[in-house]
């Protein structure tokens, strides 16, 4: 078995190829993609973001199939075959002065799985360093634990923000992130309120307790909100988080697009607004979240195809109100 299957993003365009199977470098696992999900910043990179080129995909569940050991590497006894593993997706150098400081996350040379310079998920076999392995518990299913990565992402606010339970949130985009976000912040706070443009989309929300509003009557909310989390895919967003938050709030900002805007900064210094990036999160909290049943993402999937359908995946994740779209390889 020389070759394997997968979806690249090559000069300008997608295509299914073959491609041959990764070999694991030293410290490294060759993983068997179970599941992969298609993500917004799957749909951005083939506009241009980032400037990739190769295989795309970051969030899956896999299996581990080979371990290439590399003597007194941390991380050694994190994976052994037949192992059912989700992977981190940032790849740091682990040595600079950044790296050090434990946030490797951020290292100048780090590759980004599916995103920078190393080769994603939309294939047979992918492969990682043991470092970024987490075993994925037996109770947790493969249509839950593909959400691992964009769950994690989406609990990274709490990481970051302290929020109380008197506290008044607001999530603007009822995307695949955007829902994700409000799902765990309707267990952080009572008092959540989430602005998008598809009442179907919003209402797999609405049990939790969560306040949903369309777009065009974002207007009538009040500018009293403590905490404003940006998740539209779109530049628009910025404009009407700033036009709710209270002075001296807080914008967590989630949306990356390709392409970008001008923008006033008048506003965050009039008002004092506390401006967060937010990008990846925790993934052992995103295992205890699913494990303990504190989420469920499932009502989120719209579609499933098989690798080689790949093509017919990113369309149906292109068209508008889809959420979640599921490839199997």
């Amino acid at each position: 078995m020389n070759g394997m299957p997968a979806l690249r993003f090559e000069r300008g365009r997608v295509r299914l190829d073959s491609v041959p199977i990764p070999k694991p470098a030293p410290g490294e696992a060759l993983l068997e993609v179970v599941l992969a999900g298609v993500c917004a910043t799957d749909l951005e990179i083939t506009k241009g973001y980032m400037d990739f080129s190769g295989t795309l995909g970051h969030e899956f569940i896999g299996r581990v199939v080979s371990v290439a050991r590399r003597r007194g590497a941390a991380g050694a006894d994190r994976a052994s075959p037949g192992d059912r593993v989700a992977g981190e997706i940032n790849l740091p150098c682990r040595a600079c002065p950044v790296c050090r400081s434990g946030l490797g996350n951020h290292c100048p040379t780090r590759a980004v799985l599916g995103i920078l310079g190393k080769d994603g998920a939309f294939a047979q076999y992918v492969t990682l360093p043991l470092e970024n392995l987490h075993p994925v518990p037996g109770t947790i299913p493969d249509e839950k634990a593909v959400f691992i990565e964009p769950l994690a992402a989406a609990l990274e606010v709490l990481e970051q923000v302290d929020v109380r339970k008197s506290d008044r949130l607001l999530v603007i985009g009822d995307g695949r992130l955007g829902l994700l976000v409000a799902m765990v912040l309707a267990r952080a706070s009572g008092r959540v309120t989430l602005v998008g443009r598809h009442p179907e989309k919003m209402a797999r929300v609405e049990g939790l307790g969560v306040r949903t509003v369309p777009v065009r009557r974002a207007g009538t909310l009040r500018r009293a909100f403590d905490v404003v989390v940006e998740a539209s895919g779109g530049p628009e967003g910025w404009d009407t988080a700033l036009a709710k938050l209270r002075p001296r709030g807080t914008l967590v900002l989630k949306t990356t697009v390709h392409g970008g805007r001008p923008w006033n900064p008048a506003p965050i210094v009039i008002d004092e607004i506390t401006v967060v990036g937010s990008r990846c999160g925790p993934f052992p909290k995103a295992i205890e979240w699913l494990e303990k049943g504190w989420v469920d993402p499932t009502p989120l999937v719209a579609a499933r195809f098989g690798l080689r359908e790949g093509l017919r995946a990113l369309e149906e994740a292109r068209t508008p109100g889809v959420l979640k779209v599921l490839i199997q390889p």
